[in-house]
């Protein structure tokens, strides 16, 4: 499971990593420019797609609406896309063959599972890696009365040995040299990059219940608990 996320770096930053113009990343949207401490589900987060002059860079709803939707909250509210069914689900399986992203982060939230509530929150990171890409798949979404959006969730895969005492779930990650893959760049074989990361990619430790609000959103949320 992914529930909350962060981006922390800046537009030049996002472009040199996934081989994309700055000026996609426009230094007066505050979703594409902005740090961002404490990214939650209905907001709009940064994506990387391919368009037609090659990848770019589009914020996107992250709450996959399903297209038989007519409204935001017509059904349950889809921010993740389980690896091991996304192939078969109605809601995936058409983006998975031709709608996949990447959602660039500098690290993501998860809460002990086994814990009696409030729940202990941990930020997971990766040392030496300022930002990496959550596989994600998205849909345009239009109905009668709403104005078209696009909107995206984050593949998921089951825990890998560090991650399993906290959460059963995982992000699935995509590795820099993977992305013209996954994005279809690269012709077929994205399914074989829905896997875990080995367990050493992240780093954890525990962080306040600051974030456990939407609307908490600094620096301060991803420092250690003292």
């Amino acid at each position: 499971m992914c529930g909350r996320f962060v981006l922390d770096r800046d537009s030049a930053a996002l472009a040199g990593a996934f081989g994309i113009d700055k000026a996609d990343l426009g230094d007066d949207d505050p979703v594409l420019s902005r740090p961002r401490y404490n990214i939650c589900p209905t907001q709009s987060v940064v994506t990387i797609r391919m368009g037609g002059a090659g990848r770019e860079a589009v914020p996107m709803r992250w709450g996959f609406l399903p297209h038989w939707y007519k409204t935001p909250a017509d059904g349950p509210l889809i921010i993740n896309a389980r690896a091991e069914t996304i192939a078969e689900k109605p809601a995936f399986r058409a983006a998975c063959r031709e709608r996949r992203c990447l959602i660039p982060a500098s690290g993501f939230y998860e809460w002990r599972s086994s814990d009696p509530k409030p729940k202990t929150p941990f930020y997971f990171h990766a040392p030496g890696l300022p930002v990496f890409a959550f596989a994600g798949v998205w849909q345009r979404w239009a109905a009668e009365g709403h104005e078209p959006v696009d909107t995206c969730a984050i593949v998921t895969c089951n825990a890998n040995d560090a991650m399993r005492p906290i959460h059963h779930r995982l992000p699935v990650v995509i590795e820099p040299e993977r992305y013209g893959l996954w994005l279809g760049e690269e012709g077929k074989g994205a399914a074989r990059l829905m896997h875990a990361v080995p367990d050493a990619f992240f780093a954890l430790h525990e962080v306040g219940r600051a974030v456990n609000s939407a609307r908490s959103d600094s620096s301060q949320l991803i420092e250690p608990v003292s």
